[in-house]
């Protein structure tokens, strides 16, 4: 059985697969990623913001999360968000602003109105993973520069929806800043040694909170980078942990944060079994999602108010242009 290490243990995760890697049998490599060769020159923090924020998904953990990230931000917590199922008179309380929740057959009005109110406003977006594309759709005809945090839904169509209407978007399966650095570091990995890992055997853990419906995105994102790296992978053979006995038991999730955490690992190992590879990375809590959502809404707006000729980014554009907030 797979098993991750929690954060503090640094002794190897006991992995049992195909053949044994005790003593003389094999070899376990461990690398330090090195700094690229060409690093680009360090941009000074921009100025400090505030400009009007719509968190759409306000009722869940992640969206209050980043409701309450925007605010500390000094940005300006637009009073509005909306609920999948018809909900009246219901507000949720997001530091001194009590926001109001609309349920789906609102949204066009209230949103139209927004734009009337609000023109600087950007829209940030955490909601459920079959409302991804209507909700996108809906945001571009009405002209709103969004992020997308919600994962899942069909990503051609997104991508589509916001060309076709020249609309600006941020859309990333992660929004965390370390983690999409390692991102940035796995895609530099599989431009730069294609093929490098061919013939190696990959083996995929992730475990999230069981409120989580969706694959993991960032999973999606590190496999494909593997993929280019030479190894081939059947996304069916993730193993996707929800059961909390089995996070506190088998993954190492601390108790206090198995309602929201992101655990993952990837283990790579040659064909004779003589070498192994080990990438993971642990998130508890969801303080660093939210950060680096505010962090994107910040470079989105900036985006928008220079007329870039670009419209559609991710979270690796952010940090390649220094956006990233220290916290």
């Amino acid at each position: 059985m797979l098993a991750l290490r929690p954060p503090s243990t640094l002794s190897p995760a006991p992995w049992r697969r195909r053949g044994s890697l005790d003593g003389a049998a094999g070899a376990t490599q461990r690398v330090s990623a090195a700094a690229p060769a060409n690093t680009l020159e360090t941009v000074p923090p921009p100025a400090r913001l505030s400009f009007p924020i719509l968190v759409n998904g306000c009722t869940g953990k992640m969206g209050l999360s980043v409701a309450e990230a925007a605010t500390s931000s000094g940005l300006h917590l637009v009073p509005v968000s909306f609920s999948s199922r018809d909900m009246l008179d219901r507000t949720v309380r997001v530091g001194r602003t009590d926001v109001q929740i609309y349920g789906p057959s609102a949204k066009e009005d209230v949103l139209s109105s927004i734009v009337d109110e609000f023109p600087d406003v950007v829209v940030v977006d955490y909601t459920a993973p079959d409302s991804v594309n209507a909700n996108a759709e809906l945001y571009c005809k009405l002209g709103l520069p969004f992020v997308m945090g919600t994962t899942g839904g069909d990503r051609q169509l997104l991508y589509k929806s916001v060309q076709d209407s020249n609309n600006y978007a941020l859309i990333s399966p992660q929004m965390g800043k370390q983690v999409v650095a390692f991102l940035a570091a796995m895609e530099i990995m599989a431009e730069q040694f294609p093929g490098a890992f061919s013939g190696y055997h990959l083996e995929v853990l992730e475990s999230h909170q069981a409120g989580k419906v969706d694959i993991s995105g960032t999973a999606k994102a590190v496999i494909a980078c593997f993929e280019k790296l030479g190894v081939s992978y059947d996304m069916n053979r993730m193993v996707k942990i929800r059961d909390p006995e089995q996070q506190l038991e088998m993954v190492g999730v601390p108790e206090e944060h198995i309602e929201g955490h992101a655990f993952h690992l990837y283990h790579l190992t040659s064909p004779d079994d003589s070498v192994s590879f080990e990438f993971q990375h642990n998130v508890c809590g969801r303080s660093i999602y939210a950060e680096g959502t505010v962090d994107a809404a910040m470079f989105l707006h900036r985006k928008v108010h220079s007329n870039d000729s670009k419209r559609i980014y991710d979270m690796i554009d952010v940090l390649r242009e220094g956006s990233m907030r220290a916290n």
